[in-house]
């Protein structure tokens, strides 16, 4: 019996269990769209691919399965390029398909022809462009099989249009060949790695734990919390490990880096043992790298031998899944009590609490997220977009599980939180999904608002509304003397007027007693609902370091 491509596709989709995909058709992709019509696969249209694809990713990361995406030809390829940059940055699983030209016009400057394979060689972890109908079967089973292996990452997968049309025998499914990849340690050589990080672990007086995105790739968070109790070891966080260990926990630190907790870089300059897990050493983080940690001997765990060494030099390295080798090391540890050490964090807490001015009769964009926290009762998944409505979200909003805070973490991607948030509510349709947004941002894929309200996404935006590009302003109040240079959003909209018009509730705020309230009826309405909280416009995110300087040197508000 022979099939075309377009039926292998669907096919292949549903043996790789998926049940949900985002895209925007065009004219290359009707042979598959057409598949898609009778397929028990939901298809959520976007408005844009950009949308598409960070929908995709939300969802990914919310679930921990792979994202898929769709678009079709030329420009809506490569409208995906800032959502696959996203992914790659921050190891997310998915696969991306493009539409192409067919494979005799390639290279002619065809209509909405792009080498789109070309262009996204730098921002995938892998990518395909399809030149035998007979091949595609088996380079989608690569494809779903390398977005979760390993690093994660997303791959991208070209079509030509007479690829999905061509009729071939059915394809059986493929068994796959790929060279298998990770450290080639023999038995006694990893043996020898653990036994050191042990002995290492043991003689520790003042120990902390580094955790980063990895930790939740690899769903390592038990094994983590075992070993942080067990061997007494504080643990502090990137932005994109929040929610690997409960920021409730005694021992959390929150996060550290630029714009961390102070007792979290206090902890990590003063400390004599590093444990680097999942974690990659990024610029926000160390500060400046020679700086960092340097009283400390430094251990890194990683999926990715890549990373180690990478920016800062580590006295020992074990290469692997980080769940298996935190639970190894819990296993072999030897309980024990770091009394001092607690005892002087303990005091940075009380010393350095995370703090915010209250201006009569003006919201504090922190009070709004401290509310979300309140009315959620900490349970929400939150998503963000990126600037100062992040690093509130990140520091106000105590997260205690895994894949409930998802943002654009080594990119920075504006637009990226609201079309994250409706996948991830459709990733995750029982919890609450709020996306923490800028007034700037928000309007980069405001039109995924169409996206929510005709697929029934029960999504709330809180808005923190100051009227500014709130990040760049501040580094220009700070750093270019208040000079400031097209950071002021003239002419925003009317954004209750904008929700109203694509059929969600909008709601706006401008008293910080009317916010508690405002929440509560957000989270009551079974609808989209975009609240617009008008928040103070000088307000800045604090503790702050200052570009170059290193982690424990940090400015606050009375600096």
């Amino acid at each position: 019996m022979k099939k075309t491509g377009a039926k292998i596709f669907v096919e292949t989709l549903l043996e790789h269990g998926v049940d949900t995909m985002f895209g925007y058709p065009g004219g290359v992709l009707l042979p598959i769209y057409d598949e898609l019509y009778d397929a028990p696969i939901r298809h959520i249209l976007s408005r844009h691919e950009q949308g598409a694809i960070h929908a995709a990713d939300g969802y990914a990361r919310a679930t921990g399965k792979v994202g898929v995406c769709m678009a079709t030809s030329g420009p809506g390829a490569t409208n995906l390029i800032t959502g696959l940059a996203t992914a790659f940055m921050d190891s997310v699983p998915l696969v991306a398909f493009t539409g192409q030209v067919s494979t005799n016009m390639l290279g002619n400057d065809s209509f909405q022809e792009a080498d789109i394979y070309g262009i996204s060689i730098p921002v995938t972890k892998y990518n395909y462009l399809v030149k035998d109908t007979s091949r595609l079967k088996e380079v989608m089973y690569e494809a779903f099989h390398l977005a979760m292996s390993g690093r994660q990452g997303p791959i991208l997968i070209d079509l030509p249009k007479d690829i999905q049309v061509n009729k071939i025998d059915n394809p059986p499914i493929p068994i796959l060949t790929l060279p298998q990849r990770g450290p080639n340690y023999s038995a006694g050589e990893r043996e020898m790695h653990v036994e050191r990080i042990i002995s290492m672990i043991r003689k520790a007086q003042r120990p902390v734990l580094y955790v980063g995105g990895g930790a939740i790739n690899s769903g390592a968070h038990e094994a983590l919390l075992q070993l942080a109790e067990k061997a007494a070891i504080p643990v502090t966080t990137t932005l994109m490990g929040k929610g690997s260990f409960p920021e409730t926990h005694d021992l959390s630190l929150g996060m550290l880096g630029m714009h961390g907790t102070r007792y979290a870089n206090y902890a990590v300059s003063k400390c004599d043992l590093l444990i680097a897990v999942g974690a990659r050493f990024d610029d926000r983080v160390t500060g400046e790298p020679s700086t960092f940690a340097k009283g400390a001997k430094i251990i890194h765990i990683d999926i990715d031998p890549a990373e180690v060494g990478k920016i800062i030099q580590v006295d020992t390295s074990l290469i692997g899944h980080a769940r298996d080798i935190l639970q190894e090391l819990s296993d072999k540890i030897e309980t024990k009590a770091h009394k001092e050490w607690l005892k002087q964090i303990a005091e940075w807490k009380r010393d350095f609490p995370l703090s915010y001015s209250k201006k009569e009769g003006v919201i504090s964009p922190q009070y709004v997220v401290e509310q979300i926290y309140e009315k959620t009762h900490g349970e929400a998944i939150i998503t963000t977009e990126v600037g100062q409505n992040q690093m509130w979200a990140a520091q106000y909003f105590k997260y205690t599980q895994p894949r409930t805070f998802i943002t654009s973490g080594g990119l920075g991607t504006m637009g990226y939180g609201f079309p994250a948030a409706i996948g991830a509510k459709i990733g995750c349709p029982d919890r609450i999904v709020f996306d923490v947004a800028g007034d700037g941002s928000f309007q980069m894929n405001i039109q995924e608002l169409a996206t929510a309200v005709y697929n029934k996404v029960n999504v709330k935006v809180a808005i923190l509304n100051n009227g500014v590009l709130g990040m760049v302003r501040q580094w220009q109040e700070l750093f270019y003397g208040r000079r400031y240079s097209q950071t002021i959003l003239h002419g925003n909209p009317d954004f209750v007027k904008i929700a109203e018009g694509y059929g969600a509730l909008g709601i706006r705020v401008e008293k910080p007693e009317d916010v508690p309230s405002a929440i509560e009826r957000a989270i009551a309405q079974d609808q989209p609902v975009v609240i617009d909280f008008h928040v103070d416009p000088e307000e800045n995110v604090y503790p702050m370091v200052p570009p170059g300087g290193a982690i424990h040197d940090m400015l606050d508000r009375k600096d």
